[in-house]
């Protein structure tokens, strides 16, 4: 017998007391239930549409309902809709690593699914680790990272481990290790005067200095390449992260890149690796895989690092770590068609003229007498709010200024992620120059209505 199908009303007292949503205080949260979703539109329970405008936490792509993405999952839906990774394979995700390795930079040649953004840095995490174990020429003492101020890197304990935004992990810290941690290479903490390549040598030498003291301790070096997104979209000066690499490898550890949230255009390039023009001996990948359709995730590594996993069934150097889903045919179809459609429509060859309207409509909203460090990379773009603009005063916390911001946005169609004191948005790419324009305005009338 069919359920019946519940009322607003049901749905809405089930969402509060039910449903446990994530990094959400379930006291003080307010129902938006989503029904279904078109382009860069949502459309809830109550006949709204809203135009997403974080990309459904970062991860949509080529926007919701796209014909050629549903295709793709419901032909996959009539062949297999999974096959364990564990002694046995599915074509379509042997197709998948094959196109991974072809679109990331040159020198990953061997692919690790799993199911989400934390899993994919666990997998890196681990392997780094087991690594110095079993090269050529062991360092057992390398157990240890090299992590950054304000990075998020998902919420499983290693990955916590190496996050360092305090109100996350700080409760679970006696389940977490040791990491070495290093200031936030944000551009917003730069001394007066330094600033263009100068901002990245900068923040280089911070670098060097702890690695000068600790190397021979170290396994890998973690980084979020060209913008923190959990730290409130932090951004890095361009060379930051290729001057990383070649520290890096300088001081003989190994470096975990994680474009989980930059990576597949969010950046401008198809990679935030492309531009910085480097190769990390690790690159974790998500959110946009799949085009924001279903769960995956994969760790992308070099030859040089897998070779020290192979040896027969009884030499232990095999890596013991898997998911259920890993590599699951139906999360492998829709990233093959995100991919597909990369290439049909152009994608990345469309995003300049995006990104420089974006960047217009954000030059104005900085001049705002609240507004401070209005700031874009790529498609993703950010400012802070505060008191006083010659002073840099914050707003109190109890009036609650990116709420009530989100809460206008909202007002006026729009989805924006309320943060305390900031405002960002982060499209889908394929958002048009007219959505953009709806979308600036009603930031623009957010800032208003939070500041006044």
């Amino acid at each position: 017998m069919m359920s019946p199908t519940p009322s607003q009303d049901q749905l809405e007292t089930w969402d509060r007391t039910h449903y446990w949503h994530a990094f959400t205080q379930m006291e003080e949260y307010e129902p938006l239930i989503i029904e279904r979703a078109e382009g860069v539109w949502l459309y809830d329970i109550k006949g709204r549409r809203l135009l997403d405008g974080a990309s459904s936490m970062w991860c949509n792509v080529h926007g919701h309902n796209h014909p050629v993405m549903n295709k793709a999952i419901e032909k996959q839906l009539h062949r297999v809709c999974h096959a364990t990774s564990l002694g046995m394979s599915c074509d379509v995700t042997i197709e998948l690593s094959k196109r991974l390795i072809d679109v990331t930079p040159g020198g990953l040649e061997h692919v690790f699914f799993s199911s989400d953004g934390s899993s994919a840095n666990e997998v890196a995490l681990k392997a780094a680790f087991q690594y110095w174990r079993q090269c050529d020429t062991p360092q057992p003492q390398k157990t240890k990272y090299l992590a950054f101020g304000q990075a998020y890197h998902g919420d499983t304990l290693g990955a916590a481990s190496v996050g360092g935004i305090g109100k996350f992990h700080d409760i679970f810290q006696p389940l977490l290790f040791e990491v070495i941690r290093t200031a936030s290479p944000d551009v917003r903490r730069l001394p007066p005067g330094v600033t263009g390549e100068a901002a990245a040598q900068y923040f280089l030498d911070e670098v060097e200095t702890v690695l000068q003291a600790n190397a021979d301790e170290l396994a890998a070096i973690v980084i979020e390449p060209l913008v923190q997104g959990a730290a409130g979209m932090a951004m890095q000066p361009l060379g930051f992260v290729r001057g990383l690499r070649q520290l890096a490898t300088q001081y003989n550890v190994l470096l975990i890149v994680d474009e989980v949230a930059t990576g597949f255009g969010r950046t401008g390039s198809m990679f935030a690796c492309d531009s910085e023009q480097i190769s990390p001996d690790f690159l974790t990948l998500g959110k946009g895989l799949t085009g924001g359709y279903l769960p995956m995730a994969a760790t992308l590594t070099s030859n040089k690092i897998w070779r020290t996993f192979l040896g027969d069934a009884a030499s232990g150097r095999a890596l013991y770590h898997g998911h259920t889903y890993s590599g699951n045919p139906l999360s492998a179809a829709a990233a093959m068609a995100c991919l597909d459609l990369f290439e049909a429509e152009q994608t990345l060859e469309q995003l300049p003229a995006k990104i420089e309207h974006l960047g217009d409509r954000l030059s104005t909203l900085a001049e705002h007498p609240h507004v401070i460090n209005a700031r874009q990379r790529g498609m993703v773009v950010a400012l802070d709010l505060v008191a006083d603009k010659q002073t840099g005063q914050a707003f109190g916390p109890e009036q609650r200024v990116g709420q009530r911001l989100a809460a206008e946005a909202l007002n006026r169609g729009v989805w924006l992620r309320a943060r305390p004191d900031m405002a960002y948005t982060l499209p889908p790419l394929a958002i048009s120059h007219d959505e953009i324009d709806l979308l600036m305005d009603a930031m623009a009338a957010g800032i208003d209505a939070a500041t006044s």
